[in-house]
């Protein structure tokens, strides 16, 4: 697992999207898994910023989602699927033919996960995946003590999560759903580059306890330390945890610019 400690939100985007286009410039088609919340949108934000200016060519790429919510009516605003069309398919000037998600309102739920799993994999796998982190430590909706072997499936949400959800819902708990489609651990650790991004001093235990704590269900993150490629980027609040901060600077700085994250 590599740690990149950035000095904030904006540069921690900047970074991924670079890597995001020279992903895009190797293989134009890439599969990129997209997550949904306010963490990720310097990212989306800054590689828009490339395409418009010509630096970035995305006009192939595919978006996956991450997870979605159950049970919220076709085309609602906080369906995952609008929030990523708004925010990362409109954007990047792509059209919604190169977006696949799970089917959060399907009436057999248990086939609609199987059915993205499967589709995932007859889409030659995810090339990018991009990642947010819970205060608990979940990544996706796969909450703490998740299998980590998990595949893509359906979840209940923890209290906490749906508190901390609630600000896309007018702050009124009561429209949370309580139950969301995922990627499973075990789906997410197949995806060929994981970059998780954590910002703010409220990530901080989670992140310190993904990175330097044990690789445990408890701390769902902490499976990516299993994952031969996998990226984690903090900015200096939500690296205030931990121990090895000074290490993960000097590593990044010494590290060859061809290498990339």
């Amino acid at each position: 697992m590599e740690v990149v400690i950035v000095p904030d939100a904006k540069a921690g985007g900047e970074l991924i999207a670079e890597a995001i286009g020279a992903l895009l410039s190797r293989k134009p088609d890439a599969l990129l898994g997209v997550a949904t919340g306010s963490t990720p949108l310097p990212i989306y934000q800054a590689l828009a910023a490339k395409v418009r200016s010509g630096a970035v060519d995305a006009s192939r790429a595919r978006i996956c989602q991450l997870d979605e919510y159950v049970g919220l009516p076709a085309g609602h605003p906080e369906s995952y699927r609008s929030v990523v069309l708004r925010e990362v398919i409109e954007p990047l000037g792509l059209s919604e033919a190169s977006f696949m998600g799970p089917d959060g309102a399907a009436e057999d739920v248990r086939a609609a996960c199987l059915a993205y799993d499967k589709a995932l994999a007859e889409a030659g796998g995810v090339d990018l995946q991009l990642l947010g982190i819970g205060t608990d430590g979940h990544i996706g909706f796969n909450e703490p003590c998740s299998s980590l072997a998990s595949r893509t499936r359906i979840k209940t949400l923890t209290e906490q999560t749906r508190i901390d959800n609630a600000r896309f819902f007018d702050n009124d708990i009561t429209q949370v759903p309580h139950h969301v489609i995922t990627q499973g651990i075990g789906t997410i650790l197949e995806s060929r580059h994981p970059i998780l991004l954590a910002t703010g001093e409220g990530k901080a235990d989670a992140v310190a306890r993904t990175v330097e704590g044990p690789v445990a269900s408890f701390v769902p993150a902490s499976a990516l330390q299993l994952h031969p490629h996998a990226t984690v980027v903090v900015d200096e609040a939500a690296a205030s945890k931990l121990k090895l901060a000074d290490y993960f600077r000097a590593t990044y700085a010494a590290k060859p610019a061809w290498q990339g994250l």
